[in-house]
């Protein structure tokens, strides 16, 4: 059995965002440069994969398009309607910067539907781990609207899949898109079956989310970890606060499954964050949640696709992600980061000063060393 299956389909590069640039549809004096929410981002990971011979060494699963059921297990009737009725016309926003295109609601189905059938693979023992090429992205899709490209939220509904089917009682869904969480935050705010974690950049998107003394209400309360980061934070900062705080949070919680929001845009290039990360830095992030799942769910690990917007560099970070939780090893290095010299692995005051902030707002629920 291989240990590790990935998850992609051709129909997810068609999901059709209409021309842009940055996160900005064109028009007015917005010229048609490169969409923020490419294709081309997700397709060249992919190629990388293929080309450097690490996609054989996988198990290739088909995704399975979800039902309007398995949609609403989280989204609202009336926003489904929404998508599906500019899917079938001309297309158009489903929310805030949720662009729907032809034939879109048909991609969305299927790719919250490879979050389920991702969950479904390792819930069954079939792979250890899949990494599941989703698109469109998912993670700001709330309840009632779409927001920053996400139509449907997919790691929302795998893990409400994965209560619902395998009657399980502690999911960890973990975070580490550069833009906070938000959809998924909605979704168990008031939920002690489902420990939410999000590490992002403090105050970059959506505006008045993320903020550490977002904990969760009712049931939920202390249920909810936000880890807002300052800009410029690069591996050294981000290890800190996965040490910190996600292990002992997550020692404490011992979740029966884990499932990531990978977002590689807290990348060194990308052009819609300013983090500091390396190929390298995500690989050992991987491996740091990786070594969790084995020590606590007999290594049950889903990782979704999310954000990262460098097309030049995200298939580099993937790329690493993958090696980490296969455990095979390429001959692809980074080439990007050489001749830059920057302090990547320097933990700065001002990066410790806002993982102690975390720290003593949730030592009200966990305890730390």
């Amino acid at each position: 059995m291989k240990t590790t299956g990935f998850i992609y389909d051709e129909s997810y590069f068609w999901h059709d965002n209409g021309s842009g640039a940055l996160h900005l549809a064109s028009g007015g004096y917005v010229q048609s440069h490169v969409y923020g929410e490419d294709p081309e981002t997700k397709r060249r990971f992919k190629n990388l994969m293929d080309i450097c011979g690490l996609t054989p060494q996988l198990e290739s699963i088909a995704p399975e398009r979800a039902t309007r059921e398995d949609i609403e297990l989280f989204h609202l009737p009336s926003y489904i309607d929404k998508v599906k009725e500019l899917s079938d016309a001309n297309g158009g926003d489903a929310g805030q910067i949720a662009i729907v295109g032809r034939g879109s609601y048909e991609i969305a189905l299927l790719s919250a539907g490879g979050a389920m059938t991702a969950v479904d693979f390792v819930m069954d023992g079939n792979v250890q781990n899949v990494y599941a090429l989703t698109r469109p992205p998912g993670h700001h899709a709330e309840a009632q609207e779409g927001m920053g490209f996400c139509l449907f939220n997919n790691v929302a509904i795998a893990a409400k899949h994965a209560k619902r089917k395998y009657n399980l009682e502690r999911i960890l869904v973990l975070d580490w898109d550069v833009h906070h969480g938000n959809g998924t935050e909605q979704a168990f705010y008031e939920d002690d079956s489902t420990l939410f974690i999000s590490l992002h950049q403090d105050r970059l998107f959506p505006a008045e989310r993320g903020y550490v003394e977002h904990t969760g209400e009712g049931k939920g309360e202390g249920y909810n970890v936000n880890i807002p980061l300052p800009a410029g934070t690069g591996n050294a900062g981000y290890m800190n606060a996965f040490e910190k705080i996600v292990g002992p949070i997550v020692d404490q919680f011992k979740p029966e499954l884990i499932i990531i929001s990978a977002g590689q845009d807290p990348n060194f290039f990308d052009p819609l964050a300013r983090m500091m990360v390396t190929a390298d830095g995500f690989g050992r992030f991987a491996n740091f949640m990786k070594n969790l799942a084995e020590k606590h769910c007999d290594g049950r690990l889903v990782l979704c696709h999310e954000g990262g917007y460098s097309a030049a560099y995200v298939p580099f970070c993937s790329l690493a992600i993958v090696e980490a939780i296969s455990g095979i090893k390429t001959d692809v290095e980074d080439p990007f980061m050489e001749g830059f010299g920057c302090p990547v692995e320097t933990l700065f005051p001002h990066e410790e000063d806002a993982v102690q902030a975390v720290i003593k707002e949730q030592s009200k629920y966990w305890k730390f060393g």
